[in-house]
C-alpha cells in the first residue's frame, strides 16, 4: 500500500482509510471460522468519529443498535471459536448479540456508551463489507436482448457457425447462449437473503425516473453490429459477445448503464468492478459447455478448467460483414430486469 494514497472504504457515506492486513486462512464449511486480524486501531482509521448510518437508541441500560446482516456472514463476525466477537466486545466494551447460524435476523449491539456502540457498529460493517466482496454473485442486472428479430439473427449466426466452423477447436452447439436469454449485462450482485433481493427490486424501481429522462420516455432503438471476443488471443476464446449500439449513434445506453451502476453501488448492493461498464451481449461462452463424458457417467461437469475455442474463422466470416449484418427492428424498451443467477447457470 502506498502511504500517501491508501485505499479507502465507503460505508453508508462515511469514508475510512484501510491499512494492509494479513488474513488467516480458514477451513471451508466451518460455521464459526473467520478472518482474525489485529485490533481495530491497527486495521483502519476513522475519517469521522462516529458512524450515524444506523439509529442508536438509548435504553434503560445504555445504548443499543440493530443492524441487518445476512446469516451467511455471521461466521465472519463470530470468528474461530468466537474469537472475533470476543475481541470486538473487549475492544469496544459492548455486547454483540448474533442470531443462530442460518436464522435471518438483526445483530444487536449494546453498550453503556453511545460512542462504544458506534465504534462496534463500524467495525462490524467493515467485516461485513470485506467478506461480502468474497461471496459469489447470486444475481445480475441486465437488459433483455431477446427481441424476436434479434433471436432470429442469433439463430442464423449459430447455424452458420456450426455449418462453417464446427471443425475448429472447441466449437460446438453447447457453448451458444440460449436465444431466449440473450441480454446485455450491466453488473453483478451478491444478494444474500430475501431482504436484500427485495431491497434491490425497490432500488430498481427508483431508477425508472432517470431512465425515462434520458430516453425522453421513448423506446430506445438498438442494433447489433457485429461480434468481438474478450481476451487477447482469438485462437483461445472463452467468451464471444455481440456489440450493441444505439441506432442514432448517441451514448444514451452507456449513460443509462453507468447511472444504474452508480445507483446500485451507492446503495451498497453492488461492488464497482470497472471504471466504465463494457456493454456486451454474450453469444458464446465456454462455461455453457456440456461435458458429454460426464453426462454419460451421470456425473457433473468440472467447471474449474474451461476449454477455450478457436474463434478466428468465426471472426473472419462475421467480421467482414459487420456493417451489413445489423438486425433491424431491435427496439429495446428502456426497462431493466433483475435475473437470478441460478436461471442463468441452468443453460450450462
Amino acid at each position: 500500500m502506498e502511504i500517501l494514497r491508501p485505499s479507502l472504504i465507503n460505508i453508508s457515506g462515511r469514508v475510512y482509510r484501510r491499512n494492509t492486513i494479513k488474513e488467516d486462512q480458514y477451513e471451508e464449511g466451518e460455521e464459526d471460522d473467520s478472518y482474525m486480524g489485529p485490533p481495530a486501531s491497527e486495521q483502519f482509521e476513522e475519517e469521522e468519529e462516529f458512524c450515524d448510518s444506523h439509529s442508536i437508541e438509548q435504553t434503560d441500560k445504555g445504548f443499543s443498535c440493530a443492524i441487518d446482516v445476512p446469516s451467511v456472514l455471521y461466521k465472519y463476525i463470530i470468528g474461530r471459536k468466537g474469537e472475533t466477537r470476543r475481541r470486538l466486545e473487549a475492544d469496544t466494551k459492548t455486547d454483540i448479540h448474533i442470531p443462530k447460524q442460518g436464522v435471518e435476523g438483526q445483530i444487536v449491539i449494546t453498550g453503556s456508551q453511545k460512542a462504544a456502540v458506534s465504534s462496534a457498529v463500524t467495525r462490524v460493517e467493515l467485516l461485513v463489507q470485506s467478506f461480502r466482496k468474497k461471496q459469489p454473485f447470486t444475481h445480475f442486472l441486465s437488459f433483455a436482448l431477446n427481441h424476436p428479430q434479434v433471436q432470429d439473427g442469433f439463430l442464423r449466426f449459430k447455424e452458420e457457425v456450426l455449418e462453417q466452423c464446427s471443425q475448429d477447436h472447441g466449437v460446438d452447439g453447447s457453448i451458444f447462449q440460449n436465444p431466449a436469454k440473450l441480454h446485455l449485462t450491466v453488473g453483478t450482485l451478491a444478494l444474500l437473503n430475501d431482504l436484500e433481493v427485495t431491497q434491490a427490486c425497490k432500488q430498481l424501481q427508483h431508477c425508472q425516473d432517470f431512465i425515462k429522462t434520458i430516453t425522453e420516455g421513448k423506446p430506445l432503438p438498438l442494433e447489433v453490429t457485429g461480434i468481438e471476443y474478450m481476451n487477447d488471443d482469438p485462437a483461445m476464446v472463452d467468451v464471444l459477445y455481440a456489440k450493441v449500439q444505439v441506432k442514432d449513434g448517441s451514448d444514451k445506453l452507456q449513460t443509462i448503464v453507468e447511472r444504474l451502476v452508480d445507483h446500485f453501488v451507492s446503495s451498497g448492493l453492488m461492488v464497482r468492478e470497472w471504471d466504465r461498464v463494457k456493454l456486451h451481449g454474450t453469444v458464446m461462452n465456454t462455461l455453457f459447455r456440456k461435458d458429454a463424458s460426464a453426462e454419460a457417467r451421470g456425473g457433473r461437469q468440472n467447471m474449474k478448467e474451461r476449454e477455450a475455442f478457436d474463434a478466428r474463422n468465426i471472426l473472419k466470416v462475421r467480421g467482414q460483414t459487420t456493417q451489413t449484418n445489423k438486425h433491424p427492428g431491435g427496439t429495446f424498451l428502456p426497462a431493466c430486469c433483475l435475473l437470478n443467477n441460478t436461471t442463468f447457470r441452468s443453460v450450462s
